[in-house]
């Protein structure tokens, strides 16, 4: 069906077809100076030492398990509530996930004290998801991290901009990935970033990008470099500069299109706040994030209820989305046995409502009006 209010709607306008028309009569497409010109916007924008773009985001994260050393025989803890990718990349490596719960309904982030809990002798690291652009408790994260000497990955696929007290998302651990996908609030339809302040790393990323070559494409064109090593094995995790053009522009909105979220998500809080039996995760936080969803927890309810309620407000004409299934609840990783209550109960009575910057007063009041009805009447 096509619905009156989407999830999400794509932010682009002529800028982003002008950056990608002016890229191709360039005569350079592939991988040149607008990538460049992206990752030293990271640099600038999140104050971090090094960035390197890739073809998306689960390549950035598979760099990420490479460069922080994990392989066969080691563990890496990570959540569950995210998007399979997340997980998939400690695969990539031969590393074994490890499932840790989240913290509640309250804060779908995963949750430091079972973190420690799942650590034995062969946990090499942790991957951290920033569900909707929301930090996890760092600190606490970060603390465990030293005490075990463990690496810290950032998966901050939702959180651009986004800060834990002070700092961005994505500079707290030792590498971060970022997404670039179609509906995210920085959006090229695929693309990613990797994002690190340790030069070897950094160094690493960018031989893993390009089939471990000592020189790049552009550099050999231009006249920098005539010959090329294969320095390591490789893959071609290369992003293109049209993408990179568009992903220049969207980086450019960004900041304006936060500060309007956050008026979104403010209008929300006061609709559904105090709505009994939902709850509204991370409705406590303070900090500046990016609002790239916004998630609601039903309480004291059933799979079967949430997706009665899903429909109602589809026949409305609004839709809806789940963030996420659990990912040890798929068949791939079923065998692991991890048993994570809080998670599969938010898995079962979570509902995300449409969240973007052009939704306007009357557009969420009518969503308000209509979840609201929907939780009332549906028992």
């Amino acid at each position: 069906m096509a619905y009156k209010i989407p999830l999400f709607n794509l932010n682009f306008d002529e800028r982003e077809a002008q950056a990608a028309y002016d890229t191709i009569k360039s005569g350079w497409i592939s991988t040149g100076p607008r990538n460049a010109e992206l990752e030293q916007m990271f640099i600038d924008m999140w104050k971090v030492r090094y960035a390197v773009s890739t073809s998306n985001c689960t390549d950035a994260l598979h760099i990420c398990c490479m460069v922080c050393g994990f392989g066969p025989g080691d563990e890496v803890i990570c959540p569950s509530l995210t998007f399979a990718a997340s997980c998939n990349c400690i695969r990539y490596v031969g590393a074994t996930p490890v499932f840790a719960d989240i913290v509640g309904p309250d804060h779908i982030n995963i949750d430091p004290s079972d973190i420690e809990r799942k650590i034995t002798p062969r946990t090499k690291g942790i991957i951290v998801v920033h569900m909707a652009g929301f930090p996890s408790m760092m600190d606490d994260i970060m603390a465990i991290a030293r005490k075990y000497n463990l690496k810290v990955i950032e998966d901050a696929c939702h959180g651009p901009l986004s800060e834990y007290k002070g700092r961005k998302l994505g500079t707290i651990g030792d590498c971060a990935a970022f997404s670039f996908f179609s509906n995210k609030n920085i959006s090229t339809g695929e693309g990613g970033m990797f994002i690190t302040n340790n030069e070897e790393m950094a160094s690493w990323a960018r031989l893993i990008r390009s089939h471990g070559m000592s020189t790049m494409s552009y550099q050999r064109a231009s006249g920098h470099a005539t010959e090329y090593d294969i320095t390591c094995l490789g893959y071609n995790f290369r992003m293109d500069d049209i993408r990179a053009a568009i992903a220049i522009e969207q980086l450019k909105k960004l900041p304006g299109d936060l500060d309007t979220r956050i008026r979104v998500r403010e209008h929300y809080l006061n609709r559904l706040g105090k709505i009994e039996g939902l709850v509204i995760p991370f409705a406590d936080n303070t900090c500046f994030v990016s609002n790239y969803i916004f998630p609601t927890v039903l309480l004291n309810s059933t799979k079967e209820r949430r997706n009665k309620i899903r429909e109602f407000i589809h026949q409305a004409g609004i839709q809806t989305s789940v963030h996420y299934p659990a990912v040890h609840r798929f068949s791939t990783y079923r065998g692991l046995g991890a048993v994570l209550p809080r998670t599969e109960y938010v898995a079962d009575n979570e509902i995300t409502l449409p969240m973007y910057a052009a939704l306007t007063g009357t557009q969420i009041d009518f969503i308000c009006d209509t979840f609201i009805k929907a939780i009332n009447e549906i028992k």
